[in-house]
């Protein structure tokens, strides 16, 4: 998703949209529909796990896993027909049913114990890692057909919906629902919001859900809308934007396993988040201001170690 969007959304011989909208509009556009993932995803990963926590983990991960592979068909589809309505309901209907990294996230402290908890968690890390690596150079390679002729912005979403089924498929044969002892919470619309309202209410916590929000909401912009600074400013294509954030991933990865425990050793928790947030900050803030790729690869280390 990350290398593809930005350069259909933006590019003037686009067809997906109006060639009458400006490209002030065009960013907007491409704003709300990066947003109506995460926003659906807001009301519908608390009931998944809600639900999970009623019906049990394989259920409710192999219906969010169906959604997942409707989703990338329709945005595929609306890619081919260039249907940009269907863009939208098809990211709003796989962010309702993707909530499922609380559900694993559930499963997995369900078969865990004191002593391997976080080994377990940390193997979610690494698998996100990896797929931060191999996801945006797979997705920039197969939506360039310069590569092959028959590549298009449409494959990588039909990959995407083949690796759903292939999640499917391991889950229903090789998962053991985890769940011990069902709990039967109320399920309503506003979840989100209820548990919103509830951290607030955590005074020992709610600093540190502010930080863990502002970082979050300024990291977004750095991931979301990369894309958008390397199309305007370098003209990169999907393909050369999936293999920065390839780079990326590889240094985020490193930084995670080897650097952060480096500097555990030396530095107290509180002094990593508060040196590494600052850092971080005026490293996104110096990335804008490069004027070549050169310059641009070499800063990149320094986001994802900070």
């Amino acid at each position: 998703m990350i290398p593809v969007l930005s350069p259909l959304m933006l590019d003037p011989a686009s067809t997906l949209v109006p060639a009458a909208w400006t490209e002030a509009t065009r960013n907007i556009a491409l704003g709300f529909l990066i947003a109506a993932y995460p926003l659906a995803q807001f009301f519908g990963a608390p009931i998944l796990g809600t639900l999970s926590d009623r019906y049990g983990r394989k259920k409710l991960l192999s219906a969010s896993l169906i959604g997942t592979f409707i989703g990338y068909i329709l945005f595929a589809v609306g890619l081919v027909t260039s249907q940009l309505w269907l863009l939208y309901f098809s990211r709003a209907l796989d962010g309702f049913t993707g909530g499922n990294i609380g559900v694993a996230n559930s499963a997995i402290a369900d078969m865990s114990t004191n002593e391997n908890r976080a080994k377990n968690f940390g193997l979610i890390g690494m698998a996100f890692g990896f797929g931060f690596i191999i996801g945006p150079a797979l997705g920039g390679i197969l939506a360039n057909p310069e590569i092959l002729p028959w590549f298009n912005s449409a494959v990588p979403f039909y990959f995407a919906a083949l690796l759903s089924l292939l999640s499917l498929t391991l889950l229903t044969f090789w998962f053991k629902e985890s769940l011990k002892t069902p709990s039967h919470k109320r399920v309503h619309l506003f979840l989100g919001f209820e548990h919103i309202s509830r951290s607030f209410k955590m005074l020992n916590l709610r600093t540190a859900f502010l930080v863990v929000f502002l970082h979050a909401l300024g990291f977004a912009f750095y991931t979301q809308f990369m894309p958008t600074f390397l199309f305007q400013k370098f003209g990169m294509n999907e393909a050369a934007i999936g293999l920065l954030f390839a780079y990326v991933g590889f240094w985020i990865a490193l930084s995670q396993g080897l650097f952060t425990r480096i500097a555990s050793r030396y530095l107290a928790s509180e002094q990593i988040l508060r040196y590494s947030i600052v850092f971080l900050g005026l490293t996104l803030f110096a990335v804008t201001l490069v004027p070549s790729t050169a310059l641009l690869y070499l800063s990149q280390p320094f986001v994802a170690i900070f």
